[in-house]
């Protein structure tokens, strides 16, 4: 959803979240997130790496951006549109090259 558009206390699936439209919300549903609460607390990086491990597939990196707003909603902050993050998600993590990271037990395909 355009985050111009989120209604904080409407949010009440994965589309009502900043950013998210059916393929974002697909991303999710295939690491096995069903509902934006199960989304409070966990680590967009391990989310990223956990959705390109699960599609042998290096995603782009605006692909951690949106994830990034996603769980700053969650923690908040009023939304902001996935790009506000590009800044922060290149001094953060760096480049987002090489090989794809080793699945991780904890993220992927959550609550399976």
């Amino acid at each position: 959803m355009h985050p111009a558009k989120v209604v904080r206390d409407k949010v009440r699936v994965l589309t009502d979240l900043p950013n998210i439209g059916p393929a974002a919300a697909r991303d999710y549903e295939r690491l096995g997130y069903r509902e934006p609460g199960q989304l409070r607390g966990v680590d967009p990086l391990e989310l990223y790496q956990a959705l390109c491990v699960a599609t042998a597939t290096r995603h782009d990196p605006c692909v951690l951006d949106v994830f990034m707003s996603v769980a700053d909603f969650l923690d908040g902050a009023e939304p902001a549109a996935w790009w506000h993050y590009t800044a922060q998600r290149k001094q953060r993590y760096g480049q987002l090259d090489g090989p794809l990271p080793p699945a991780s037990p904890g993220t992927r395909e959550h609550g399976r």
